[in-house]
């Protein structure tokens, strides 16, 4: 077959599926192409003593109690991704609008920021993406990103994973945060001199089962890392366990997510280091983490739903205390044009500190592509 007449042929095959937002091209042979993605715009306004983020995490934004009301526009979360297929095989490929750079002066430029960028060969998927410790599913479905983010598992980097009947089995790139480096990019050729921690030599083994059936679906997963900081003499196994999944109510659902261990970087991004000063004896520890995250989701009708969702984190040797809890009602206005509103409150209530919080409202209107 002439390459002009395939390209004809997908041009003329161009579908667009709502429930997966995804343009598909086929290519022929077994092979085709999709583009998929959305363009979100969120208004945000947050009044308290948290300082404001666009998104709440798991830090403690400014770090001290700082007085605020501030009203913040922004179109971040945003994002375009395309997936080749070719018979077995399929490579995907997404950015958003996390990158940084820019300011709110003149032109409000961000630079695209990768999120994924994995091959998958039948049961195998080698590349970027999210941690297979994670379950998706238990997300709640929020206008803050990711909702109680300072109370989940959150984080995608590169990995090697095989997956089997409902079995998972991964390895994936180390990184001990809080030895000193940051596992940041020193120039165009990526990590290079002591940007690269040395002692970083064995991979983050990940498992993990996913019970599934009409009803949902529930994971138990596990992880053992190396935690090595030569300096501080710490040479130790961690270890951290999660539950998690989503239970079908009907056209309600129930959403949860239990973290316990030595997990780190792993869960509440920016939470905790996994490697900490005692604040009373000044020795290098591993810190230790427990979190839960709860979510209800309502369908009122087939075009407007509501969730609300509640998510806790406490840490051991910094006796870290923080919450994150929202409620909103989303609306399909169309096939591709979803709006809401979000209502919500991120506390921070560490030990040996004044505990503070800020209660936020939050306009999004999301149009999937």
């Amino acid at each position: 077959m002439k390459k002009p007449l395939i390209l004809a042929t997908a041009i003329g095959m161009l579908s667009a599926t709502p429930a997966m937002a995804v343009y598909e091209f086929q290519l022929g042979d077994g092979n085709k192409i999709t583009f998929g993605g959305y363009l979100k715009a969120d208004l945000r306004y947050v009044d308290g003593d948290v300082a404001y983020q666009d998104v709440w995490l798991g830090n403690a934004p400014s770090g001290t109690p700082t007085d605020t009301q501030k009203l913040g526009f922004n179109i971040r979360e945003s994002r375009f991704n395309t997936k080749y297929t070719h018979k077995d095989v399929s490579a995907f490929l997404e950015f958003d609008l996390y990158g940084g750079g820019g300011n709110e002066v003149v032109s409000n430029s961000t630079n695209p920021r990768i999120r994924h960028a994995f091959i998958k060969y039948k049961n195998l998927l080698v590349g970027q993406t999210w941690t297979t410790f994670m379950n998706l599913s238990s997300l709640p479905e929020s206008l803050d990103f990711a909702g109680p983010t300072v109370a989940i598992a959150f984080a995608r980097q590169s990995q090697i994973r095989y997956s089997v009947n409902g079995f998972e089995f991964a390895i994936e790139n180390p990184e001990t945060n809080g030895d000193g480096d940051i596992g940041a990019s020193s120039s165009g050729i990526g990590l290079s001199g002591t940007n690269g921690d040395l002692e970083e030599n064995t991979p983050d083994l990940v498992a993990k089962y996913t019970f599934k059936g009409d009803w949902g679906n529930v994971s138990a997963a596990a992880m053992i890392r190396k935690i090595d900081q030569g300096d501080a003499g710490i040479d130790e196994t961690a270890t951290a366990f999660l539950i998690g999944g989503k239970i079908m109510l009907g056209a309600d659902d129930f959403r949860f997510q239990i973290n316990t261990g030595e997990p780190g970087r792993y869960v509440g991004p920016a939470l905790t280091a996994d490697i900490v000063a005692d604040p009373v004896s000044g020795d290098m520890k591993v810190e230790k983490t427990n979190t839960v995250a709860v979510a209800y989701r309502h369908v009122w009708n087939q075009d407007l739903r509501s969730s609300i969702y509640y998510g806790t984190a406490e840490t051991d040797v910094l006796e870290r205390e923080r919450s994150h809890w929202g409620i909103n009602l989303i609306k399909d206005i169309d096939d591709h044009l979803t709006g809401g509103i979000e209502l919500g409150n991120f506390e921070v209530a560490d030990k040996g500190t004044t505990s503070v919080d800020s209660n936020y409202l939050q306009m999004s209107l999301k149009f999937t592509f």
